[in-house]
């Protein structure tokens, strides 16, 4: 079963459009990341898969609910680490998490397994007796995290959970929703603005821009969409008048030279076998060719820039 499923999604907010028909589907078990520049509609879309928001148009269902006519069932089974962490600091740790149990209806016994799982998991159980307005911002966004946990939800919701933080400490919260979501198959919705993070844990990626969904893809899948025709060249040297008989030969549109590298942005049309075998053709001691590889950030920057075109 899918865990999100949305048709046609809409919003606007004081006659301003802010979703256009959004259709999306994310899978149980992935990390899904969810990017866009500041402004794009990400967090009004958590908003709305939450039921906290209406669409003016369009449909959804999550975990296999209707949005709009389920709205309760979908937050019960769902978690959600939105703009602020929700902790209250002058409760220890340990005692936040009891008090969000209450909230959901936790017997007590469940409650101190789950606390001392989660709490080990994100290596915070030699603090739970911690206040966590003592802390720094990365060990309250684990104690949130926990926090989002705590009820087994089968889906939750990320919105720039590492804001902030140093590399360090992102680091370590990565590799933590990694092991959540592998050993427990949650579904992770995670927006952000690290454009490595996304390449590092998410399975699929959606890039919103100006309200529209403009790809959703496996990072890989990203990088073909948007690939880049340049080819590097290493050879032993490179005649004067290559350059010159490339450019005549139509293969390229712009060469440059780097000591024994070659640099060739070739037209779109042409392959990188007739590169190599027109090089042969005029005496060249080809050492090795290679294409440019584009990097997430690329593919995201060309995806903004067609729709912005």
């Amino acid at each position: 079963m899918n865990a999100i499923e949305t048709k046609n999604l809409s919003r606007s907010f004081h006659g301003r459009q802010v979703l256009k028909d959004v259709s999306m589907t994310v899978q149980e078990g992935e990390i899904y990341g969810f990017l866009g520049p500041n402004g794009s509609g990400k967090t009004t879309t958590i908003r709305l898969l939450l039921g906290l928001l209406k669409p003016d148009d369009g449909a959804a269902k999550i975990l296999g609910h209707d949005l709009l006519s389920e709205s309760d069932a979908i937050r019960a089974k769902c978690g959600a680490l939105l703009e602020h962490h929700g902790l209250y600091e002058r409760l220890s740790a340990a005692d936040n998490l009891r008090y969000f149990a209450k909230i959901w209806h936790m017997p007590k016994a469940q409650t101190e397994a789950r606390i001392k799982e989660l709490l080990t998991t994100l290596d915070l159980w030699d603090r739970r007796d911690d206040l966590p307005g003592e802390w720094s911002r990365g060990m309250k966004q684990k104690l949130a995290v926990a926090r989002t946990m705590l009820h087994e939800p089968r889906l939750i919701f990320l919105d720039e959970p590492t804001a902030g933080m140093d590399v360090a400490t992102s680091a370590a919260l990565r590799e933590d929703f990694v092991r959540l979501a592998r050993e427990k198959q949650v579904t992770i919705f995670l927006t952000t603005h690290n454009l490595y993070e996304a390449e590092q844990i998410c399975t699929h990626i959606g890039v919103l821009h100006n309200g529209v969904l403009a790809a959703s893809a496996t990072p890989e899948e990203l990088r073909v969409m948007n690939e880049t025709h340049r080819y590097h060249v290493v050879a032993e040297k490179f005649d004067a008048g290559i350059q010159q008989a490339l450019l005549q030969s139509e293969l390229a549109r712009q060469i440059k030279t780097e000591n024994n590298h070659l640099v060739v942005d070739m037209q779109p049309t042409m392959k990188g076998a007739q590169l190599v075998n027109f090089l042969v053709q005029h005496g060249v001691e080809i050492e090795e060719v290679y294409k440019d590889k584009k990097s997430l950030e690329q593919a995201f920057l060309s995806l903004v820039e067609v729709k912005e075109s």
